[in-house]
Parts: structure tokens; sequence; C-alpha cells
């Protein structure tokens, strides 16, 4: 027999690395965003992984309340020139989406995984 002992790992810990989730050795991602076609460490297929827009639509919600709730935050405080708000509000417009996506669909397909998440059929 040989059979291979996996520990229940943590979703979070587990995709906000980019780690696999069944061993949280190997790479989840070849590139940027693109997830690789198995793990190399353990081996596991990754054809499951269906981040679709779920990851973009969460960082994006988040991005948006941050984004304006801070450029509004400083208008009512300090009430700067616009040019100021530019130098503000571009940056983190750009950057907290770059950073946050990768964490974000990472976390989301070692979710998939952990609860054998599938696209919903119907029964025939």
């Amino acid at each position: 027999m040989n059979d291979v002992y996996y520990p229940d790992l943590s979703p979070l810990k587990t995709g906000v690395a980019g780690k696999c989730p069944r061993c949280g050795r190997g790479k989840l991602f070849n590139g940027y965003l693109t997830v690789a076609d198995r793990c190399s460490s353990c081996g596991l297929s990754y054809e499951f992984a269906d981040g679709g827009d779920g990851a973009a639509w969460f960082v994006m919600l988040f991005v948006c309340v941050a984004g304006v709730g801070s450029i509004l935050g400083i208008e009512v405080a300090y009430s700067p020139p616009y040019w100021v708000h530019g130098l503000i509000a571009i940056p983190v417009l750009i950057v907290l989406p770059l950073l946050l996506l990768r964490p974000v669909k990472g976390l989301l397909i070692n979710q998939q995984w952990k609860t054998d998440a599938r696209e919903g059929r119907l029964q025939k």
C-alpha cells in the first residue's frame, strides 16, 4: 500500500501563499495568475480549479470601497487640491488590486478544493 497522508490544511494559509491545497508545498501558480497544471510536490492535478471572475469581483469590491472611502476621507479631513487626490487615489486604485488579486484567487481555488465544489449540473 502506498497511501500517503495529507494533513488538513487551511485554505487561507495555503491560498494566500499560493501553495497546493493538498500538500501545502507545491506552487499553485505558474505565473502571476496562471494556475499550474499540477502540483510539483504531490502531483495533484489542478483541473478542478475554476477561479473564474470571483477573485476579480471580490478584489474590485474591496478596492473600490477602500479607494473611494480614502478619497472621501481625505477630502473631508483636509480639502486638498485635486492633484493630491490624483497622487493618492491612482496608486491606491492600481497597486492595491495588483497586490490582492493573486492571494484572493489562491484562497478561492484552495477553498474550492477543500469543499469539493464543482460546477452545477442538472441531474437526469
